[in-house]
């Protein structure tokens, strides 16, 4: 039988088991762990070298079977935990996921990385050993005398007995591949007395010294544990399936399975109701793959705009005659925005994906570097889109990094400023509007301006004294970028700010960032929830439409003479309630020919793009709607001021406008007009 079919759900059940038991090592107190904490790492690694026994995984069974040993030694107080024993089973945590990638990618796993972790395990085996005297190893035959049985549970009792007491097997719901898969693996486990099948169930006699827990574990891999049942078989009725064994035998089974009839109804009641409502917990659940996802999502994309033509050709129709044909249109608008929030839902995960990773990296290096912090979260259960979510690990664990190196300080210097010796990281998220805000906040030493400008001098920069604390920061994003005075293997090279922020804008949001000298820094990186649907306000521009996205506009009008005012040749601002704000023509921007050239016959949006606001130039505004989000480099090419394309009602393509990059592109537009303008009247240019 073909496993393959199987073995990515064993991949992502693994990935998911030894995420857990990172976590649970992490929050263990080597000086008084908690039982219940050592039995759930207990029983990670004992699911996942059952599901690497039934894939003939040996380097990652070997490696579990070790890990798993002196993991029941410790949860029965026959091993005394350490710190140093601890990072140990987080060293071996990691090379399983290695381990798992290997196989996953239908590789070896590195024999030297395998033995090393073995040996290391092997080693703290040997040490635990010596410190507990010689005797140690008798634990191991003592369960063979008959008294034992009494104090274990009698699903176990009667997995371990000789042949007359083996365990009954119910397997339901089945396919039949799944059937034909299950017993041959169950005889791998043991000898098959008798194998019954009854339309979608299968019931299986099995001889066996497997405890059902590792039957169980086996059998997750292919089927959910609620479709499983295992009793304990009394020897009367094992004894007919028995007949064939050999006759040797026949007097010590019957011995050994004296005890099996009474305990057999109490041990299959435990198993049975733990699984099924384990199971009722599953079942609630179901893994799809992400491309079946992401097939629905753009379906739902193409009826949203089939549904904008049919709202867009029904402008054209008389209301009163097509009356319940309009009504019917509004019922699939309706219809088909609740398909598209439910689907684009799936698509969702909670931030806690992403944070759960940052207690193991803040331990590790905080301890490298001798500091001590304290990880806090919050809105953990906010929800990002999966494709988003996963991009954002990475540059959110160099932000991390950068605050336990250059932020936070050693308790030394944090008592000597009148700190506490504990330093704080907050990982925090939030919604925002159509946006989700994360931020990465320490009470460290903060940013440095002077040390800021003078390296920026230094590298050549375009700075000045006067320059305002928010554009100041923004310099460490320069490539290149670093005031570390020396280089170690955290951080100092100055790559990986300029990395972070290109990937967020990459993301389509941008990267904001606040500091008080001495007191902290926070960093506030600002995304959409989703990269496939948004809401959007078309604009036109001379003969071409463009999609404004929702989240940044804040109100339109049409200005008057007298709020308006020229601050260069060719630079607008207009008052606004008091503020003045920077005015910034599409027409020029995008060089569209026909367009409304002067400010008080067009409208002004006035939108905002993290702390800036700015007034947008169009000729009119022509609607609210949802579009759906086509990536244009992948169909053309990267254009500066446009993240994506659309289709309108009509079947138009329209220009979704990157508002974040506004301000930059119209910078770059003055100069360069500034420049030619002074290069026809031969003026020289300043360096």
């Amino acid at each position: 039988m073909d496993l393959s079919q199987f073995t990515q759900a064993f991949f992502v059940e693994a990935v998911e088991l030894l995420a857990q038991m990172e976590q649970l090592l992490l929050e263990l107190d080597a000086e008084a762990p908690d039982s219940e904490q050592l039995n759930a790492i207990f029983r990670a690694a004992h699911s996942i070298k059952g599901g690497a026994a039934t894939f003939g995984f040996v380097a990652l069974t070997d490696t579990t079977h070790l890990l798993e040993t002196l993991l029941d030694r410790a949860r029965h107080g026959q091993l005394t935990l350490s710190r140093s024993m601890i990072d140990s089973f987080l060293e071996t945590k990691d090379a399983l996921q290695e381990q798992l990638m290997a196989y996953q990618a239908e590789n070896e796993p590195d024999p030297e990385r395998v033995a090393h972790i073995c040996e290391v395990l092997r080693q703290l085996a040997l040490e635990s050993d010596g410190a507990q005297a010689a005797p140690a190893p008798a634990p191991v035959p003592a369960p063979a005398p008959a008294p034992a049985p009494a104090a274990v549970p009698a699903a176990s009792a009667a997995a371990v007995s000789a042949p007359g007491g083996a365990l009954r097997i119910r397997f339901s719901r089945l396919s039949d591949s799944e059937c034909e898969l299950l017993a041959d693996e169950l005889g791998n486990l043991g000898k098959l007395l008798s194998r019954t099948r009854s339309g979608d169930q299968l019931t299986v006699l099995l001889d066996t010294s497997c405890a059902p827990d590792d039957i169980v574990a086996v059998c997750c891999f292919v089927i959910d544990e609620s479709q499983i049942e295992i009793t304990a078989e009394p020897a009367g009725d094992a004894a007919p399936a028995a007949a064939p064994i050999a006759a040797a035998p026949a007097a010590p089974a019957a011995a050994a399975s004296q005890p099996a009839p009474a305990p057999a109804g109490p041990a299959s009641r435990p198993a049975s109701s733990s699984a099924a409502a384990a199971g009722a917990k599953d079942s609630s659940s179901i893994r799809v793959d992400v491309e079946k996802v992401d097939q629905l999502i753009n379906l739902v994309g193409e009826l949203v705009i089939t549904q904008s033509m049919l709202t867009q050709a029904a402008t054209m129709l008389d209301p009163v005659e097509c009356e319940r044909f309009l009504s019917g249109l509004g019922h699939l608008e309706r219809n088909a925005r609740d398909l598209q929030e439910s689907v684009m839902s799936i698509r969702m995960m909670p931030m806690d994906y992403v944070f759960s990773r940052f207690p193991r990296v803040i331990r590790d290096v905080s301890a490298k570097l001798g500091k001590e912090v304290r990880l806090d979260t919050f809105g953990k259960e906010t929800e990002l889109d999966k494709g988003l979510i996963e991009r954002i690990i990475d540059p959110l664990t160099h932000l991390v990094r950068n605050s336990l190196d250059h932020g936070i300080e050693t308790p030394a210097q944090r008592i000597a400023k009148g700190k506490e010796a504990e330093g704080q990281l907050l990982l925090s998220a939030q919604h925002h509007g159509g946006n989700i805000v994360i931020e990465v906040s320490d009470d460290g030493a903060g940013l440095n301006r002077q040390k800021i400008l003078a390296k920026a001098m230094q590298q050549g920069l375009p700075v000045t004294d006067t320059m305002p604390d928010d554009e100041v920061w923004q310099l460490i994003f320069a490539p290149g970028f670093s005031t570390a005075e020396q280089v170690t293997d955290i951080s100092g090279r100055g790559v990986g700010m300029d990395v972070v922020k290109r990937n967020i804008q990459e993301m389509g949001g941008h990267v904001e960032i606040s500091s008080r000298e001495g007191w902290g820094t926070t960093t506030r990186i600002v995304l959409p929830l989703t990269l496939a649907i948004l809401n959007g306000m078309s604009v036109k521009v001379g003969s071409e439409a463009y999609i404004l996205p929702l989240s940044y506009v804040i109100e339109s009008l049409q200005p008057r003479t007298e709020h308006l005012h020229s601050i260069t040749s060719d630079g607008h601002v207009i008052k606004v309630r008091g503020e003045y704000l920077p005015l910034i023509e599409l027409h020029g921007v995008f060089d569209v020919a026909g367009a409304q050239t002067d400010p008080t016959q067009g409208i002004l949006v006035i939108v905002q793009a993290g702390e800036t606001r700015f007034a947008l130039l169009v000729d009119e505004l022509l609607g609210q709607h949802q579009v759906v989000v086509k990536n244009l480099e992948t169909n053309y090419r990267k254009v500066p001021g446009i993240s994506a394309a659309t289709i309108l009602g009509d079947g138009s393509v329209a220009f979704i406008i990157d508002v974040d990059a506004m301000p930059r592109i119209q910078r770059a537009h003055v100069e360069r007009a500034t420049v030619l303008a002074r290069a026809a009247r031969a003026e020289p240019v300043a360096a």
